[in-house]
């Protein structure tokens, strides 16, 4: 549905909807018990017409004001739309859920629904480093015309987001808001370059509807269940992203997790996803191998031949070696190089500005090179 349909095999499904407190799983027995449809169930209910005792209870849940706001929110930008459960727009691997959406409500791009996409999660307390691998498997993935999808969260969500933006139509952001509310509000920017990226932001919850604890782990089912695998990068044991990588294994989809330092917090949850028999990832082709989508091949030969120059240069370079993936100070820098504290000060900014390595409190991380 979009602000020029109201066709009412779509104004049916986001009538049911509106049932928010009702589980969809309920309107869908009722199909199958009664052999109706959607729009008979909804013709019914607009007529008053009585079809059976265990109805009238669920026709008390729909709510003709979140209605009129979706359709509000609906006519106010082209770029809105309504995806309904019979649409050609849904996404039929959300099907597979016990209680799918019966409509979502999409700013930007619906066609990117049906892509391949591979889901991208992990703390929102991520280091630098892990938001650094978040973007760059992302990037690499959308150039291979796979959608990054994630929950526009801070951390990983965001990072991953960045990345797929790079590309036209790279990435999915999946809300535990109305699609009027951004949430947190700092990512406001990276929802509209989403948006102007020929991306989506999607969500099952109605205009006007807050963010609420239980709204992520609804929206982390819609995560797991459009992708065909899920990336943790960064998680702890106890965290929602794990409840992601569950519920991706248990819809029989992969889970993939990126491995850390052993006594970083944060690596814990990857660890024992990957003792579970998660796949241990250090690079996208790693992903490319268990899923069944092949990568777009890069063709370009010069390319090819820069890549691997630069791999060279920073495979046999000191300074850079001697820069770890975790805190490095000045000093010990300085020591393994036999460099001058001020001349490994100015090479190092040349190395910042190359995106080689980050000055953080208390020294410099290496985020490329051997």
């Amino acid at each position: 549905m979009n602000n020029n349909s109201h066709d009412s095999s779509h104004m049916a499904w986001l009538t049911l909807a509106s049932a928010v407190n009702l589980a969809s799983s309920k309107w869908f027995k009722v199909f199958e018990a009664l052999s109706l449809s959607a729009v008979d169930v909804v013709n019914a209910y607009n007529t008053a017409t009585p079809l059976h005792p265990v109805v009238t209870p669920l026709y008390e849940a729909i709510n003709p004001y979140l209605i009129k706001r979706a359709l509000s929110w609906l006519a106010s930008d082209p770029q809105h739309h309504i995806v309904s459960y019979q649409c050609p727009h849904y996404p039929q691997r959300l099907k597979t859920l016990d209680n799918p959406p019966l409509v979502l409500f999409v700013h930007g791009n619906p066609e990117v629904l049906n892509r391949p996409q591979i889901a991208i999660v992990g703390s929102r307390r991520a280091s630098h480093q892990g938001k650094q691998i978040a973007t760059e498997f992302a990037a690499t993935l959308a150039r291979n015309k796979i959608v990054v999808i994630s929950g526009l969260a801070a951390g990983i969500d965001t990072a991953a987001h960045r990345g797929g933006v790079m590309e036209v139509g790279g990435t999915i952001a999946v809300m535990g808001t109305g699609p009027d509310t951004v949430y947190p509000s700092r990512n406001v920017q990276l929802y509209r370059n989403i948006i102007d990226e020929d991306g989506a932001c999607i969500t099952e919850f109605f205009p006007g509807i807050s963010a609420k604890a239980w709204h992520f782990p609804r929206r982390n089912r819609i995560i797991a269940a459009m992708s065909l695998g899920t990336l943790v990068i960064e998680a702890k044991i106890k965290s929602g992203t794990l409840i992601t990588a569950n519920l991706a294994a248990d819809m029989g989809r992969e889970v993939f997790a990126v491995p850390g330092s052993i006594s970083h917090p944060y690596s814990e949850g990857c660890h024992w996803l990957i003792q579970q028999g998660a796949k241990l990832v250090t690079c996208v082709d790693d992903i490319f191998d268990e899923i069944a989508v092949q990568p777009c091949l890069i063709t370009d030969k010069d390319e090819k031949i820069s890549e691997k120059s630069e791999v060279i240069n920073l495979a046999t370079d000191r300074l850079l070696d001697s820069v770890d993936y975790d805190i490095t100070t000045i000093d010990v820098i300085a020591q393994r190089c036999t460099m001058s504290v001020q001349q490994v000060m100015v090479e190092l900014l040349q190395y910042e500005l190359r995106g080689l390595v980050a000055a953080i409190p208390g020294g410099y991380i290496k985020l490329r090179g051997k």
